[in-house]
């Protein structure tokens, strides 16, 4: 199957794709996964390839509206149907019912009418599922042999051999994985996880990194406090996240440091242990709690502060450091999964994911703020490392690739 064809004038023109994105998480709800797909799918959009979205419907926060008489009533809402966000990416929010953490009740039957429907309806010749927990994704992978469709998997996160929820979903990845035909991870060690849990071909695992909009976190040192040095850190406050660490790592520098005050943007199931802290060391003056923080709203926070500190206890790609440098910031960041990969070592201090390393790193991050980083220069950089329309350029090169090789049938796909 070509991947080009000719305008009528003997020029060979890039051919247009047709693509489904498919994953249990998007918009309205925000998160690393749900960011990727929407950043990739405008990028490739802007490319001149046909893009959808396919998902399950959301239910969305209640919405206040003015009556007539001034009073607010509130509205229960529901994100279902066909939508079209700004820009024209076209989104299927489908009627299947989510379980756990807006996950699909796995079937592999009733979700199949419905994406034959779309698929076909759309002339989608390339589905793109996303992330190994969305039971959306890894059924549509499935569909797509069926259909006789070419298939790409993004794998975003690592996961361990040894605990049964892991060992569960290795297994579930191995039977879907055998139908298809390429896959894509964001970081090297990503890749070398997903090949042992899924019992992969190296030879199509490939590596995309994923990128940042420099655009939308420029540096602003004006905001920053010329008094102080404020530590940012914008993660949802879960373990996984390392509050645990962060609970441990608070007291000691503000007890080193007088002039380092904390930032602190996110929710979770740990907060409540980062506010017990707070009060048993009287430190209420140093800490600020932000809550939840819109993904529109992280630039504003990030150029507040001069060090970003990122605790997770494993990371495949952690575009929150990305994000943070290209705003300006220093960073400081545990030594786990993918991370090292993210940025050069002058732009990042690693340390290994325990209080006293960690203690160690912020430390000296935040005696040589002033030395060796210039908001602007780390900007730069990062603009000149990191692109979405990079990642798509890679990612249609795949899709060439895909899209040349000859379907798999019932038998072989049996005996892989």
């Amino acid at each position: 199957m070509s991947s080009s064809n000719s305008n009528g004038n003997g020029h060979v023109l890039p051919r247009r794709h047709r693509i489904a994105m498919v994953c249990d998480f998007f918009y309205p709800r925000l998160g690393g996964v749900e960011n990727h797909i929407w950043s990739l799918a405008y990028s490739l959009l802007r490319l001149g390839h046909k893009v959808i979205v396919i998902t399950h419907a959301y239910n969305c926060p209640d919405t206040e509206l003015l009556c007539d008489d001034g009073k607010v009533e509130r509205r229960k809402s529901k994100r279902s149907g066909v939508r079209y966000l700004p820009g024209g990416l076209k989104v299927y929010y489908c009627p299947f019912l989510p379980m756990v953490d807006e996950d699909c009740l796995p079937t592999f039957t009733i979700t199949f009418p419905l994406l034959r429907w779309v698929f076909i309806r759309e002339g989608i010749e390339i589905v793109h599922s996303h992330q190994a927990t969305s039971t959306l994704a890894n059924e549509a992978i499935t569909y797509a042999a069926e259909l006789g469709l070419a298939s790409i998997y993004t794998d975003h996160s690592l996961f361990g051999f040894d605990d049964i929820a892991s060992i569960i979903l290795n297994r579930v990845l191995k039977v879907t994985m055998s139908t298809v035909g390429s896959v894509i991870c964001v970081s090297h060690t990503c890749r070398d996880n997903f090949i042992l849990r899924a019992k992969m071909l190296p030879s199509i695992v490939h590596v995309i990194p994923n990128a940042v909009d420099p655009n939308k976190f420029t540096p602003d040192p004006s905001k920053r406090d010329k008094n102080r040095v404020t530590v940012v850190v914008v993660s949802r406050l879960v373990y996984r996240k390392g509050v645990d660490l962060l609970v441990g790592i608070i007291p000691p520098i503000c007890k080193a440091f007088p002039q380092v005050d904390f930032l602190i943007g996110g929710d979770g199931n740990k907060k409540l242990s980062l506010e017990e802290m707070v009060e048993r060391e009287r430190l209420q003056d140093r800490v600020k709690f932000l809550g939840f923080v819109p993904h529109g709203s992280v630039r504003d926070v990030l150029v507040r502060g001069h060090v970003f500190l990122n605790c997770s206890l494993t990371e495949s790609f952690c575009i929150a450091i990305l994000e943070a440098s290209s705003a300006g910031l220093v960073v400081v960041s545990t030594n786990v999964g993918g991370v090292p990969e993210v940025l050069p070592p002058d732009m990042i201090h690693l340390a290994d994911p325990n209080v006293d390393s960690l203690v160690k790193e912020l430390s000296r991050a935040v005696s040589e703020k002033n030395e060796n980083a210039n908001p602007f220069k780390f900007h730069q950089r990062v603009r000149e490392m990191y692109s979405w329309e990079r990642v798509a350029r890679e990612t249609i090169l795949v899709y060439d690739r895909v899209l040349m090789k000859p379907r798999l049938n019932f038998l072989q796909r049996l005996a892989r």
